[in-house]
């Protein structure tokens, strides 16, 4: 029975895109970086050396936990340094929490049980989208998507979002069941039910872990935060933006890959010290 259990947010959390990266000195005082992510023969999602060093260092002694809004197929690119060659994360969460892996495997009866929850608390996926064909105007639409069959998200141009449009969506997806979330480019419209908490919920159980640690960047990550004994969030993403904090998370000041990097620093420091109770912000 561990004692603690470390459970992440991928993007913009622990991994940063080249546009995400937010390296503001100069070209020959920015740390070295180490590709984690490859897709059609590019690089696409990085990570400094030292974060990457410390993360090994973490998954050498706690469960490592990714927790991620990206879908199975999106996640199995990212390639996390571990503590040996190869190393698979024991667990693993995708699609915003509808699919849960063990050693790399979907477990088959998480995802029945997720699919029983939205059934029976939010409109079906089909009605959603159909809503979203609708009344997001392709002027400012890149792009259309759906993820896994369980949620949906759209790529737009934010700039260009009409006033109020956002507020209309999201009081029409709660009406069914569904919260919407706005993170950079992307609109997300989720089920309720489909939670990272209620993932991390279910590995605590398994792994009977005493302690855990989460960190987390956009509001679907709020609940995850919460969920924990102590969580982080950096100075980017959206709930810096909208100054959200709670009893218990640490709002870092850093941003960017930097800021990557003292999320796992601070956990590994507490692990170190085996500090089990939160820490006053």
């Amino acid at each position: 029975m561990p004692q603690f259990l470390v459970a992440s947010d991928l993007d913009r959390t622990l991994v940063y895109s080249n546009r995400a990266l937010a390296l503001d000195v100069p070209d020959r005082l920015a740390p070295r970086l180490l590709s984690v992510e490859v897709h059609d023969g590019k690089a696409l999602s990085f990570m400094t050396e030292t974060a990457a060093e410390l993360l090994a260092e973490l998954a050498a002694q706690v469960p490592v936990v990714p927790i991620t809004t990206r879908t199975r197929t999106q996640y199995e690119r990212i390639n996390l340094p571990g503590p040996t060659p190869g190393w698979i994360p024991p667990y693993a969460v995708c699609a915003n929490g509808g699919h849960l892996l063990v050693d790399g495997v979907p477990d088959p009866d998480w995802h029945r049980e997720i699919r029983s929850r939205l059934a029976a608390a939010s409109a079906p996926v089909a009605e959603v989208v159909e809503h979203l064909a609708i009344t997001a105007d392709p002027e400012w639409t890149h792009k259309r998507r759906v993820a896994d069959e369980l949620f949906a998200y759209l790529v737009v141009e934010r700039a260009e979002l009409p006033a109020g449009w956002i507020e209309d969506l999201t009081a029409w997806c709660a009406e069914r069941g569904w919260t919407v979330s706005l993170q950079g480019r992307k609109v997300y419209a989720v089920p309720a039910p489909l939670s990272k908490s209620a993932a991390l919920a279910e590995v605590r159980e398994r792994t009977g872990a005493r302690t855990v640690l989460t960190a987390g960047d956009s509001l679907l990550d709020a609940e995850l935060l919460l969920a924990a004994d102590h969580g982080w969030r950096p100075g980017h993403g959206e709930l810096a933006e909208t100054g959200w904090t709670a009893e218990g998370v640490t709002a870092l000041t850093e941003i960017g890959v930097s800021a990557g990097e003292e999320i796992i620093r601070q956990m590994l420091e507490r692990v170190r010290s085996g500090a089990t109770l939160p820490t006053p912000v």
